[in-house]
């Protein structure tokens, strides 16, 4: 597997994407959005696993080099990156691996804050072939309604913050615009796909997810 960065250009400031790809023979890419804590160990594990199922992934550090060291660092950092920054970091790595690695179809996901940036990513960017957001916050409903992107959203039951009545607010507005959403709740917590967290990981459910999370991307752009 090969692992490398790639600069990214944005209007503020410089950042990279960290990229894997398992050959220079890749026709399909996956877009992985950071939790808050940053690129770190697990997210850059969970872009070789993309690398070895086939694809190229890319994933956009939102923080511009910076990396969490505690939640109450995490959630100052999430909450001073803006949706419009984070979002031109999107569309701006998404057009790098473009021009770089020759690669035009992407999927995007993204867990906890990346889940929120996926979500939003898969309303307005409607080249993407399909989304995979994991308990990530619902967009307002002048936005999610333009959603054409074919989505699975993830989500846990136990999560104090994405909590079941977000989800159902996303399936009620799903529903008035009829939109291409699939939505999937395990009995566990908030983080559950983490497994370098022991006190949120739920092996079981993280395993069905990635399984469903491949089936998706298969069916809609995949290798």
């Amino acid at each position: 597997m090969n692992a490398e960065s790639l600069n990214v250009s944005t209007s503020n400031g410089a950042t990279t994407a960290y990229v894997t790809r398992s050959s220079e023979d890749v026709s399909a890419g996956v877009v992985l959005i950071q939790e808050w804590w940053g690129i770190n160990d697990h997210i850059r594990d969970v872009a070789g696993r993309y690398a070895r199922a086939g694809y190229l992934c890319i994933a956009p550090d939102l923080y511009r080099g910076r990396v969490a060291r505690d939640a109450d660092e995490a959630s100052a950092m999430m909450h001073a990156l803006s949706i419009d920054d984070g979002m031109e970091t999107i569309r701006k790595a998404i057009d790098a691996a473009q021009g770089t690695y020759k690669v035009d179809r992407f999927a995007i996901t993204g867990y906890c804050m990346g889940g929120t940036f996926a979500l939003r990513a898969a309303c307005e960017i409607p080249e993407l072939k399909a989304a995979a957001p994991f308990y990530g916050d619902i967009p307002e409903e002048d936005v999610l309604k333009n959603l054409k992107v074919p989505t699975l959203f993830i989500a846990g039951k136990k999560d104090a913050w994405i909590n079941q009545e977000k989800v159902n607010g996303l399936k009620e507005v799903a529903a008035k615009y009829n939109l291409p959403v699939e939505t999937v709740s395990y009995d566990a917590d908030h983080a559950f796909f983490n497994d370098t967290r022991p006190e949120v990981y739920n092996a079981e459910a993280a395993a069905d997810a990635w399984q469903k999370v491949q089936e998706h991307f298969r069916q809609h752009f995949g290798v």
